[in-house]
């Protein structure tokens, strides 16, 4: 009997300083959006000011979806959207290539500051060897192609990077190492362009390369395909080392083409009958990246529906997490392929309940990667859909065990002025332990202390205080994120 009592004596206590389990919502979660300029015909007959607007007009509306990473295309084609000395201007913020914005601003610099002042992370979103999309772009005149014309090929309408020559490995592998040492992003990101997608009846021109280098590499007169796939597993190798040699925290993350091989071709491969594969066409191994661990994340692209005829979105899922090999994984969604979609009796049918459903009950899917985020304005249902229910609440990242484990120091010396809390920001010799993100829960006076339900969430901040206004009867408790938002203790709660 007296150990029944000390038993609910100890349940008591708990139940008023704070409960870390016990929510069947999700908590960690990640919601990315693709933020693309590529596609950008606008920027360039815009001020600055109207680019910066509408750069915020984007960021707020994935901040009222709980949105909690950005994938801003900061490398569209060999091009810049940031400072660099080592390529031009891009001509998607201007119109013409090598010439700065005026007056001027750093695109990137200004989309990192927003995303971090919003709770979100960013992710440099980079293309490695496209230089053009059609045939009558013109090059900046100091662009490399000029300088050196056999890093390069033309395929097609397009030029590219030739992924033969070690020298454009080395200067992708430069462009992106030095982005990271000097800006503050949170992840680089490819998506599914490698080695170009197929052209029809027209072999990609390497053979000039393929036999200078196929013997040094290893790989004998006929194995060009297997010399190819190498070519892109070693900058994948190499950029992740360059990556955490600069910067351990930040992640590297893939997004490829929705299907890695037909199981036509080779038993471990989908159900599915692709036309173009990442293995095959793309020369994109990204079994053999997951394996070895060379990226910290991969996000398929699987923009198709439930019952496409070659390729099933479910079966598609279900592959991606059976052979993800312990590698965080994102599904890349379309936001126009959910709600409305036409089946085969050509009925308008709604999508969005079940793939939301197969993405939250796989244990081994964290999330998903929304295209485009630039179109979600047009998509009301859709919006309406996630912020009402499926991303209701805000989110945590997912972790990244294999990176770093320690959460930082518990938040300290909870304060009240001004309709404002604070806490003291603690300093820390080690970037991977620094908070870089504070989480404010709020909770009614009488109600235990849950941090473990993100419906107790009100914001997710980088700054260390909140505005709270006149509001009593609550009381708060703040929890500090690290590089690899690892969570902290929560503080001593705030009474108001």
């Amino acid at each position: 009997m007296k150990r029944i009592f000390v038993l609910f004596l100890l349940t008591f206590l708990l139940a008023g300083t704070y409960i870390a389990s016990g929510s069947n919502e999700t908590k960690r979660e990640f919601r990315g959006a693709w933020f693309p300029t590529v596609v950008n015909t606008t920027w360039k007959n815009m001020t600055t000011d109207q680019i910066k607007a509408d750069i915020l007009h984007h960021l707020d509306i994935f901040k009222s979806l709980n949105i909690n990473a950005v994938i801003f295309q900061v490398r569209p084609q060999a091009d810049a959207l940031f400072v660099s000395a080592l390529e031009p201007w891009s001509r998607f913020i201007t119109g013409t290539q090598g010439k700065a914005p005026e007056p001027f601003f750093d695109p990137a610099a200004f989309v990192i500051d927003e995303c971090h002042k919003r709770g979100m992370e960013f992710h440099a979103w980079f293309n490695p060897y496209r230089v053009t999309s059609g045939k009558d772009e013109v090059l900046d005149p100091n662009h490399l192609f000029f300088k050196k014309p056999e890093m390069f090929l033309r395929y097609g309408t397009q030029i590219y990077f030739d992924p033969g020559r070690p020298e454009s490995r080395e200067h992708l592998i430069a462009v992106i190492g030095d982005f990271v040492k000097r800006y503050d992003l949170d992840a680089v990101h490819f998506d599914d362009y490698f080695y170009p997608y197929r052209l029809p009846y027209l072999e990609f021109p390497d053979e000039e390369s393929f036999l200078l280098y196929h013997k040094a590499d290893g790989f004998d007169r006929f194995d060009k395909n297997n010399w190819r796939r190498n070519n892109v597993n070693r900058l994948v190798k190499e950029l992740n080392s360059t990556v955490k040699s600069i910067k351990p925290w930040v992640k590297f993350g893939i997004s490829p083409f929705g299907v890695w091989r037909n199981d036509s071709v080779d038993p471990l491969g989908s159900q599915s009958s692709s036309l173009q594969t990442n293995y095959d066409d793309l020369f994109a191994d990204i079994l053999l990246w997951m394996k070895e661990g060379w990226i910290d994340y991969n996000a398929p692209q699987l923009y198709w529906e439930i019952g496409h005829t070659r390729v099933n979105y479910l079966p598609l899922v279900k592959w991606w997490a059976d052979n993800s090999y312990g590698v965080n994984l994102y599904i890349g969604q379309s936001i126009w392929n959910q709600l409305e979609i036409k089946n085969r009796n050509g009925d308008l049918v709604n999508q969005l309940f079940r793939k939301m459903a197969l993405v939250k009950e796989n244990q081994k899917i964290d999330g998903n990667i929304w295209w485009s985020g630039l179109g979600f304005s047009g998509q009301p249902k859709l919006m309406d859909s996630l912020s009402s229910n499926y991303q209701r609440y805000p989110a945590l990242m997912p972790k990244y065990e294999h990176i770093d484990t320690i959460p930082p120091a518990q938040v300290g010396n909870l304060r009240f002025k001004s309709g404002t809390i604070s806490w003291s920001k603690l300093n820390t010799a080690n970037e991977m332990d620094r908070a870089v993100f504070w989480v404010i829960y709020k909770f009614r006076k009488e109600e235990s202390i849950d941090i473990s339900n993100p419906a107790n969430i009100a914001d997710i901040v980088n700054v260390p205080f909140y505005k709270i206004g006149k509001e009593r009867g609550f009381k708060y408790v703040v929890t500090a994120l690290d590089r690899l938002q690892n969570e902290s203790k929560p503080s001593p709660a705030l009474f108001r």
